[in-house]
């Protein structure tokens, strides 16, 4: 009788279980609905734009500042106007801090001369990014008044803004909660946990996702928040001999390694050996970008952002839909 009563026990957990395993699996077949969708495209990379995908917001990158104040190299929104989705010109200054400086500073005449060029340059384009990656903490006012003119300028445009990922408040321009005052969508650059001079590791681990969709949701109104997702991955070696070398450095070279020195036609010494390198490799690839998606919809984000288009498996298009079911 017991072992019948133990053979009924654990039938039945196997029959539930069978169930929940086919629903996971018929979840995991399905698309994942955003609200929003958006994809970066570089000016001169438009053949590798997908018609098909479900992207809904094309960040087309990017027209640059020049020290005047007005803008160069702003993308030909007629080259994918046709695609039907709502395009954005991205005005990009990712490097340089004085250049940054200067034109945000009010009682300085580029300040002026950069909202009239944008506001002009904008006029075939849904809406307008500012992706200004290099702004001293002391310019922070001074950056978040700029964004306030450049709304008023560009009136109905959508305005959006990319910022650094954060897992916690830290002294920079950055502050999440006065920018999404002023504009109208906050993508969150949420990649380069680690980079290319850093130790090896995920560009953007779900750890890390996580931990900066929570800080995001708490900090940004849920309609304005956009979480950023890269479609690259990073490599790093665990030697590098492309370097200067000292002559105490060369000459323990030569004989750690037994190498034959040989001399060029004008008598400059040279040597030539081959060093074996160990390189480590973290990319994302269809699994792990759906758990990010997961993780970003648990954190309320409706939205994403990936960095950037061509550089996808085309296979992840079958992932995520912006079309609700």
């Amino acid at each position: 009788m017991k072992k019948l009563l133990l053979c009924v026990v654990i039938g039945f957990f196997c029959l539930v279980f069978s169930y929940v395993r086919a629903d996971i699996e018929a979840d995991a077949a399905s698309p994942i609905f955003f609200t929003e969708i958006w994809g970066y495209l570089i000016s001169g990379e438009e053949k590798y734009f997908t018609k098909n995908s479900p992207v809904t917001d094309i960040g087309y990158f990017s027209a640059k500042v020049s020290l005047d104040g007005s803008l160069r190299g702003v993308p030909d929104a007629s080259k994918i106007n046709h695609f039907g989705r709502r395009v954005h010109l991205v005005v990009a200054e990712t490097s340089d801090y004085s250049l940054t400086h200067f034109i945000l500073r009010p009682d300085l005449p580029f300040r002026a001369e950069l909202l009239d060029s944008i506001a002009e340059k904008s006029k075939p384009f849904t809406g307008v990014q500012i992706d200004f990656e290099a702004v001293r903490p002391a310019d922070k006012d001074n950056f978040i008044s700029f964004l306030y003119e450049l709304k008023a300028k560009i009136k109905d445009k959508t305005l959006s803004v990319a910022l650094p990922a954060r897992r916690k408040k830290v002294n920079d321009a950055y502050d999440y909660e006065k920018i999404s005052k002023a504009v109208d969508r906050i993508i969150i650059m949420a990649y380069d946990e680690h980079w290319s001079t850093s130790k090896p590791g995920p560009v953007a681990s779900n750890t890390w996702c996580r931990e900066v969709s929570a800080y995001a949701a708490k900090h940004i109104p849920h309609e304005k928040l956009v979480m950023g997702i890269p479609f690259y991955g990073r490599a790093w070696i665990d030697k590098n001999p492309a370097k200067a070398y000292i002559n105490r450095g060369v000459n323990s070279l030569i004989k750690m390694k037994n190498l034959s020195v040989t001399r060029t036609a004008d008598g400059i010494p040279n040597v030539r050996y081959t060093e074996t390198v160990e390189v480590s490799l973290y990319y994302d690839d269809e699994e792990s970008l759906w758990k990010k998606f997961g993780i970003y919809k648990n954190a309320g984000a409706a939205k994403i952002a990936f960095w950037r288009i061509g550089q996808e498996n085309p296979g992840i298009w079958q992932k995520i839909s912006s079309e609700e079911k």
